[in-house]
């Protein structure tokens, strides 16, 4: 090809590239500009964590460091709403979005941008934040789930203290409800895609009759423990509410459960009793997502301390769809198929029996209550792995340690 074809080749090809990405007259595509129009006036409604920030800076970046901040951005809630909305019942596309981004509820008309949102994989809108939380004025627990109502349009924002410092962003007003669990129950009670399964899927258990409860305990009280420090920048410091929401992570969980191993050797038979108490007067796990477990390990290592026995119980749900199929997720379940989860403040026994190990004087039980990994189909892990910039190396992919135990045994001849 002569040069001067080349040149108009490129030229065209350049012309075209440049004519798609940049439209004439410089503007923005339509679609984009009536998504940008929409979530202007979302975040009218919802003020983004961003203006948040620049006056409560330290509750701001415990809230970043926690699982709520993560609500729409986390590789297995992408993959999972991927297969909700090419599911049957994926036509509810704010379905989803009523726990992970609950201001869906005022707009339910954009769906669609909160979808693209979560999609992107680095969405410009807040899911669970500020004002998703402290815009709640009641909730109606006649409602199963709860239902969350908002108060927009007033500037004032709710919570837990009476002696908020006044300010030109925003009024406030003490409310007792952010103090109550009532606050958390909209998202943490049930899930609304398997509230057909009704009881038998309640995420908490019978949480309301827990001895925790009776003793004035809310969730607030583990939750989103009491501290001192600033609730707004250069403010006196005083009593507030952290806000990591430690539980599953964070330290929290090392008070979730205690173990009680006892080793008995009756010749050539080895038993391990464990004894594994709840602390929490929740069930553990709460079971959504539907593949939450925790997982009970136990590992006898002898000789070099090679492991001479492995053997766990898995606490969780299992669900079977309208095939009779198992499935991992809610919005598929027709039917809970079995359900070991811990009961709230239940103390579960479990016996493990084995062949004495041989040769040597003494041999090590390890034993670990685990949060167990994420589960599911090999095409649905794949997903999850493609979407996470770190891959299978994401925290979704491991166990969690919630409390181990660690015995040496001597062999007696």
């Amino acid at each position: 090809m002569g040069q001067s074809k080349y040149m108009m080749v490129v030229g065209l090809v350049v012309t075209a590239l440049t004519c798609r990405v940049f439209p004439l007259g410089g503007g923005s595509s339509p679609t984009l500009a009536q998504e940008a129009k929409s979530q202007s006036l979302i975040e009218k409604a919802f003020p983004h964590s961003n203006k948040c920030k620049r006056c409560h800076e330290r509750v701001y970046e415990e809230w970043e460091t926690s699982p709520l901040s993560k609500s729409i951005h986390s590789p297995a809630f992408r993959a999972s709403l991927d297969a909700y909305l090419n599911s049957a019942a994926g036509q509810d596309k704010a379905l989803c979005f009523r726990c992970h981004a609950p201001h869906v509820r005022e707009f339910s008309d954009q769906a669609q941008l909160f979808v693209d949102q979560a999609k992107s994989g680095d969405p410009s809108l807040d899911g669970v934040a500020c004002t998703q939380c402290h815009l709640i004025k009641q909730v109606d627990r006649t409602k199963h789930p709860p239902e969350p109502k908002y108060e927009l349009g007033s500037k004032t924002l709710y919570g837990p203290y009476n002696d908020f410092v006044q300010n030109l962003a925003h009024q406030s007003m003490e409310l007792g409800l952010f103090q109550k669990s009532d606050l958390c129950l909209n998202c943490h009670q049930s899930v609304p895609s398997a509230t057909n399964l009704g009881k038998t899927n309640d995420l908490l258990g019978n949480w309301d009759q827990s001895q925790a409860v009776k003793s004035g305990k809310e969730c607030q009280s583990c939750h989103m423990p009491e501290q001192v420090g600033e609730s707004a920048n250069g403010e006196k410091k005083r009593k507030v509410a952290n806000h990591t929401f430690p539980g599953r992570i964070g330290k929290l969980r090392q008070e979730a459960a205690k173990l009680d191993v006892q080793t008995k050797i009756d010749g050539y038979k080895t038993t391990v009793t464990v004894k594994v108490q709840s602390l929490v007067p929740h069930n553990l796990p709460t079971t959504h997502p539907a593949w939450a477990t925790v997982v009970l390990d136990l590992d006898v290592k002898g000789k070099n301390l090679k492991t001479v026995f492995a053997d766990n119980r898995v606490y969780g749900r299992t669900y079977a769809d309208a095939k009779g199929q198992k499935t991992i997720f809610d919005f598929e379940a027709v039917k809970v198929l079995e359900d070991t989860v811990l009961k709230p403040e239940e103390t579960r026994v479990e016996t493990f029996s084995f062949p004495t190990p041989k040769d040597t004087r003494t041999f090590d039980v390890d034993v670990t209550l685990n949060y167990g990994p994420i589960t599911g189909s090999a095409p649905f892990l794949q997903r999850v792995e493609a979407e996470s910039s770190k891959g299978s190396q994401d925290p979704v992919f491991h166990p969690i340690e919630i409390v181990k135990r660690t015995e040496n045994i001597p062999v007696t001849k």
